[in-house]
């Protein structure tokens, strides 16, 4: 009975799974066209999902091990349950085969059904907690029928209403397993999962330590194409795709440093959202952590509809969007390889130029910016008035160079002046060729983009590329890793290809290069903060702690750091935006640096200084890496010397 059922079931499952398929596909092409090289995609799917996509599971070795064993024994155990009952080949080794597959994914469910006993927080509930139960079904049915298969029980064993019962379970896991993929259910981001690394919208981060985090250019000049994303639909299909493939996991919700401040902003509840708006219908089904202070069941949406209402209720809050810092460490641990931050910013961009809604002061820095070209409403002119007294060479002046120093904003903050003035001392002290736009700078744009307004944006950077184009010089070297990124990873789409170098990576260069020598460290204990936009934007951590070593110092890591450090607060235009929560991120920080017992934190960028500088009763003193190597500075040994700088020698 159950021989002439199996193919029947099996095949019944895998037609409703393609009508399902068919479906899903559907729904993801209401989105706009995005250019995918399809047959290409497909090819790379498989190293993809077992190389790239294993690096970021890789991080947690039991959950890693526990998806090689269900993944892989249910993927090897549906194709061979196809030969072996679906088309009656048991005979010789692929029974055999078929037993060990659905053995291993049994033994990988043993461990998601430990897991799901007492979930962490971070792990949506609901339908999911029934997937150790389904693992189960799948495996043990498949390995039962299997048995009779290859002889190790008779063919007619069992009485008929065991087979019955066995077939209802057979039923069950084909159900959740095949069926459910397709259909919706706690396996549907295999399914689309799997598409999604196919038809990544950025299939330039797949390969051994490739990036890609340089947002998406807008055409302006297509009257057709919206201004960012207004409704579900305006996304590409290919995003649509990837919001499809999440797998409630939460491992962003658990990085986000808004979530942890208690901001309504949960990058895994985002991306929920606008799967809910790719079906149409509202949140009342979601399972997992709510946006802080935000009830679940509000906020509903269709495919064609708004994502942020003028009034009311639509998928998200407005604040949601404004809250997001784009640290980029939802997209850094998603085991999906989802996009979170290009989705916050094209609805931005949406809100910011069609709407004119930025909130807070985010009209009023868009605004000076137009105007100043700076976000601060300054005096252009007054660009180099903290150097009056250094004689910086302008590149007006001397036409070309070996550095071409970018000042950015921070010229403007008498905080980060301290910052520029060292940093002009260890490159004198290094006898670097170098000179400064002075002037002619203009705010690399990095904050007009992050709040959606693209056009500003676009217009800062051509006008710099142009004044560029005017010298000659080796590279660009900036003590900001906002404009570092934003001149080396987002220029180039516009016409502005540059080698550019960060501060801290620069000095370590010219420290390898015997052009720098350093008094030994005689101060207290010292930890290091990474910068977003120089870290998991830029993969550069080495650098800045090859530095701290050079100088004597031996840093005393936060628990959160590297990969995984904890964001300051100060990227996105989070200040000027200013949503408010239940505590300050730079607090949450300062907290960090205070359980490492360190009393000095060395940064690389104006934004953190300024936001670990504004907490209230710091432990640590705040300093920037340049200001820790200038005030180390001593006369460089003569060729051929040996002997070790002296105290007295310093510079």
């Amino acid at each position: 009975m159950l021989e002439t059922l199996l193919p029947i079931l099996i095949f019944a499952a895998l037609g409703l799974a393609v009508i399902g398929a068919w479906r899903r596909v559907r729904l993801w092409r209401q989105g706009r066209p995005s250019a995918v090289p399809l047959l290409k995609g497909l090819a790379a799917m498989p190293r993809r999902y077992l190389v790239d996509l294993h690096h970021v599971v890789g991080r947690d070795k039991v959950m890693s091990n526990t998806h090689v064993a269900t993944a892989g024994g249910f993927v090897a155990a549906a194709v061979l349950m196809i030969l072996v009952h679906g088309l009656g080949l048991a005979q010789g080794v692929l029974g055999w085969l078929l037993l060990a597959a659905s053995a291993t994914m049994f033994v990988g469910s043993l461990f998601v059904a430990r897991r799901r006993r007492n979930p962490p927080a971070r792990l949506s509930k609901g339908p999911w907690m029934r997937l150790p139960k389904s693992l189960m079904a799948f495996s043990l049915s498949v390995f039962a029928i299997t048995l009779p298969a290859v002889g190790l029980l008779p063919a007619d064993f069992g009485h008929w209403l065991l087979a019955l019962l066995l077939a209802a379970v057979v039923v069950w896991g084909l159900g959740e397993m095949v069926f459910g993929m397709t259909w919706g259910g706690p396996m549907k981001h295999a399914f689309a999962g799997a598409l999604h690394l196919a038809f990544h919208r950025r299939a330039e981060r797949f390969g051994e330590g490739n990036r890609s985090t340089g947002l998406k250019a807008l055409d302006l000049d297509d009257e057709a194409a919206p201004l960012g994303v207004e409704k579900p639909a305006d996304f590409t299909w290919n995003q649509l795709l990837g919001f499809d493939a999440c797998v409630q996991c939460g491992r962003c919700e658990a990085v986000c440093p808004a979530f942890a401040a208690g901001q309504p902003l949960n990058p895994k509840k985002l991306i929920q959202d606008m799967v809910v708006g790719l079906a149409g219908g509202s949140d009342a089904n979601y399972a997992g952590s709510p946006y802080p202070g935000k009830p679940v069941g509000e906020h509903h949406g269709t495919p064609h509809g708004p994502i942020v209402a003028r009034e009311g209720k639509a998928l998200v809050d407005a604040e949601t969007l404004w809250s997001c810092t784009t640290c980029r460490a939802c997209v850094e641990e998603c085991p999906m390889m989802i996009e979170h931050v290009d989705a916050i910013v094209d609805m931005r961009r949406h809100l910011t130029l069609e709407r004119g809604q930025t909130p807070n002061k985010g009209a009023e820095v868009l605004d000076n910016l137009i105007a100043t070209d700076n976000p601060g409403g300054f005096d252009p002119g007054a660009r180099l008035h903290w150097a009056a007294d250094l004689n910086l060479p302008l590149m007006a002046d001397v036409k070309q160079a070996e550095v071409l120093l970018w000042l950015g904003d921070g010229a403007f903050d008498m905080r980060n002046q301290r910052t520029l003035r060292a940093l002009v001392k260890v490159l004198r002290a290094a006898e670097v060729e170098f000179a400064v736009l002075g002037n002619e700078e203009r705010d690399s744009g990095d904050v007009a983009r992050r709040l959606g307004d693209e056009a500003t944006f676009q217009s800062l950077a051509k006008r710099n590329i142009a004044t560029l184009a005017q010298y000659r010089f080796q590279r660009i070297v900036t003590c900001d890793p906002h404009s570092f990124h934003v001149l080396g990873n987002e220029y180039g789409e516009l016409g502005g290809q540059y080698e550019v170098r960060h501060h801290s990576t620069f000095i370590a260069e010219l420290f390898e290069a015997g052009r720098l020598a350093f008094a030994p460290w005689k101060g207290g204990n010292v930890t290091y903060h990474d910068p977003c936009y120089l870290g998991r934007y830029n993969g550069e951590y080495e650098a800045p702690r090859n530095v701290l070593k050079a100088l004597g110092i031996e840093v005393k890591e936060m628990e959160r750091s590297g990969f995984r450090s904890r964001c300051c607060g100060g990227g996105g235009g989070a200040p000027i935006t200013d949503i408010p929560g239940e505590r300050r991120i730079p607090d949450m920080r300062m907290n960090d640096v205070k359980e490492t017992g360190a009393e000095l934190v060395a940064v690389g960028c104006p934004q953190c200084t300024a936001m670990l500088e504004g907490v209230v009763d710091a432990t640590a003193e705040v300093r920037d890496i340049a200001e820790l190597v200038a005030d180390a500075l001593v006369a460089r040994p003569a060729a051929g010397a040996t002997h070790r700088p002296q105290a007295e020698e310093v510079i």
